[in-house]
C-alpha cells in the first residue's frame, strides 16, 4: 500500500530495531498475495452502488487477518489498530493524514460475507500455499 510519509514513520525509521510484531507484520505483508484474496471477495462484496462507499476489500482483509492471527475480538482489533504502529502501519492507516480503520461493526459485517458465501477456506488455504512455498508455514 503505497502512502505518503509521515512524522511518525520518520520516528519509526530512526529507531534502532523492530520489535517480533512489526517483523511478523512485514513478513506477512509481503507474502501474502492480497490481489488474489481481493478477487476472491470481490464477487460477493457489496457494489457501493447506494449508502456509505464501503472499505475497499484489501483494508478488510488485512484486519480479518490481524484478527485471526491475534485472536482478537471486532472490538479488540479496531482498538489494537488505533494503539499500535505496527498494526496501523500494516493496514496502511495514517491517522496523521485524516484515515481512520474500519470500526468493529463494519468487521463484522465483512466476517459475515466471508462467512455466508464459505470464502475463508479458500482465502486461508491460499495464504497457507504461499507460505508453505516459501518455506513458512
Amino acid at each position: 500500500m503505497d502512502r505518503q510519509t509521515t512524522l511518525a514513520d520518520i520516528e519509526d525509521a530512526s529507531r534502532k530495531r523492530a520489535t517480533k510484531r512489526e517483523a511478523f507484520l512485514a513478513a506477512m505483508d509481503e507474502a501474502v498475495p492480497w490481489s488474489e484474496l481481493v478477487e476472491v471477495v470481490e464477487p460477493h462484496y457489496y457494489p457501493g452502488k447506494r449508502g456509505r462507499r464501503p472499505m475497499g476489500i484489501e483494508k478488510m482483509l488485512r484486519m480479518y487477518f490481524l484478527q485471526l492471527w491475534f485472536g482478537l475480538s471486532d472490538e479488540g482489533v479496531e482498538d489494537a489498530i488505533y494503539d499500535s504502529r505496527a498494526f496501523s502501519r500494516f493496514m496502511g492507516v495514517s491517522f496523521g493524514l485524516g484515515d481512520q480503520a474500519p470500526d468493529a461493526t463494519t468487521l463484522l459485517k465483512f466476517r459475515r460475507i466471508i462467512e455466508a458465501n464459505g470464502l475463508a477456506g479458500e482465502i486461508l488455504g491460499r495464504v497457507n500455499a504461499v507460505l508453505e512455498a516459501k518455506g513458512g508455514s
